[in-house]
């Protein structure tokens, strides 16, 4: 689990919070459940119209997913997988790895790996499993695009309840002690969605979207070692190829792994 986008989200309303107390003012005035609908009802509303239904019920499930960053295997587990499973297919043939293929948790490699060992073409295999990524960050795409969406209506809805309550503050011009609060409640539903906008919305489309490009990077990075299983390749060879995928931190321990090996198996084949 990744906190960083809830501690931030936390860190940016902690900051506005102080900001209030500091300048004097009872954060329990910015409180206004008319300002609440208009924005962040009405934001839901004409975000629901923007998009499919199917689609806008899977808000929950992706701000759980932004916010705990959830994922299966990371990059280091790829390459220490693939690496493995090339080493015993030079030793045993590439029939040997599909006793392997059950423990291999990640959907997405286990079903590449088993076209390897039914024998597919490499370019069918290349095909079906870059059709796979193309349909994952089409899917990806349509959720972090609807936080964008959010992102751009709520500042408007705040304007827009902002108008409402103004036109509310005109009505009472003949009382000239009450303009005064009135005009601030107006504002409340301007704030509400600029900072629904910039505090919420905008960095949740950011973090899904980020969440994605490691996805689509992994899933490159598990196209190249089964392709490269698959062309035989040496075992140490595909551990280094594959590490270039890692952040330069991370590869170290697994590349000189994959390179003792890989070592390792060299030492066992007859010259």
């Amino acid at each position: 689990m990744d906190p960083a986008t809830l501690i931030g989200i936390l860190l940016a309303l902690i900051g506005l919070l102080v900001a209030v107390i500091l300048e004097g003012g009872n954060p329990l005035a910015f409180l206004n459940l008319p300002s609440f609908f208009i924005v962040f009802v009405g934001t839901a509303g004409v975000t629901m119209a923007s998009v499919r239904l199917k689609g806008f019920a899977s808000v929950p499930r992706l701000i759980v997913k932004g916010l705990k960053s959830a994922r299966g295997m990371d990059g280091s587990e790829v390459v220490g997988t693939l690496v493995r499973l090339a080493e015993r297919a030079r030793r045993e043939g590439l029939l040997a790895i599909e006793e392997d293929l059950a423990e291999v948790p990640d959907p997405f490699l286990r079903k590449g790996l088993q076209m390897v060992v039914d024998g597919t073409d490499p370019e069918v295999v290349r095909d079906v499993l870059r059709a796979d990524i193309d349909g994952m960050a089409e899917r990806h795409r349509r959720g972090y695009t609807m936080f964008l969406t959010a992102g751009g209506f709520s500042p408007t809805l705040g304007i827009i309840g902002t108008v409402m309550g103004l036109v509310h503050v005109l009505e009472q011009l003949a009382d000239p002690n009450e303009l005064g609060p009135s005009i601030a409640v107006a504002f409340i539903a301007t704030l509400y969605g600029v900072a629904a906008a910039n505090v919420f919305y905008l960095p949740m489309a950011n973090k899904l979207k980020a969440l994605s490009e490691e996805e689509l990077e992994l899933r490159e990075l598990a196209v190249d070692g089964i392709l490269a299983i698959q062309a035989g390749e040496n075992p140490r060879i595909i551990g280094e190829k594959l590490a270039s995928y890692l952040p330069p931190a991370k590869p170290k321990p697994e590349r000189q792994a994959s390179a003792d090996s890989a070592a390792a198996v060299a030492a066992e084949e007859p010259a």
